[in-house]
């Protein structure tokens, strides 16, 4: 069976297409507000802590930051790596929905305190980007809600092709690169 993990901040069209997925059969993992609204809308969903056995930590800072989900990120699609992660008690992750705390928006309020602006700098889901998008060759990378509707239509119909998920990881790098500069560009302000 296919998993999912789900970690966004902007939940636009997440509670549909996180339905969809369920009704195909996707095991789906989340961080804790993810996972509260899909239980609030009843899709079966395993917290990250539950599938880690490692609570979240320092206010929310540490959630995805473990090797059961990194491990199920970065394993190759070799026997070797399959077995390593089964022998942990873990498997593959096969796609990351993601998206990133709202840095720009918050810097760009008027009274923007420095504290608000570093807690708006997301580490967790940078990582699941990078992750994901390094791993491209077997996993698949959503980090733009605008991209699950034909991710959607391409899972039903059995798989989402290298030269997809290529173009998705490219769009991950490219995000994270942006969110990169605004945050370097804010802090040497």
């Amino acid at each position: 069976m296919p998993t999912a993990i789900l970690s966004v901040h902007n939940k636009t069209g997440l509670v549909d297409f996180a339905k969809e997925l369920s009704a195909l059969n996707w095991t789906l993992l989340a961080s804790g507000g993810t996972a509260k609204l899909l239980r609030e809308n009843h899709i079966p969903v395993t917290e990250v802590a539950e599938y880690t056995k490692s609570p979240e930590i320092l206010g929310g800072r540490v959630k995805t930051l473990h090797p059961a989900v990194h491990g199920g990120l970065l394993a190759r699609p070799t026997e070797e790596d399959h077995q390593q992660l089964l022998n942990l008690g873990w498997d593959y992750i096969d796609l990351v929905v993601v998206n990133l705390y709202p840095f720009e928006e918050t810097i760009a309020k008027p009274n923007v305190t420095y504290m608000d602006a570093i807690e708006n700098i997301d580490i967790g889901g940078v990582t699941l980007i990078r992750a994901a998008a390094k791993n491209h060759e077997r996993v698949t990378l959503l980090c733009d809600p605008a991209d699950y509707a034909d991710a959607l239509a391409l899972i039903q119909k059995g798989e989402i092709p290298f030269d997809v998920r290529k173009k998705l990881a490219v769009k991950g790098f490219k995000s994270t690169a942006k969110y990169d500069a605004l945050i370097s560009q804010y802090l040497e302000t």
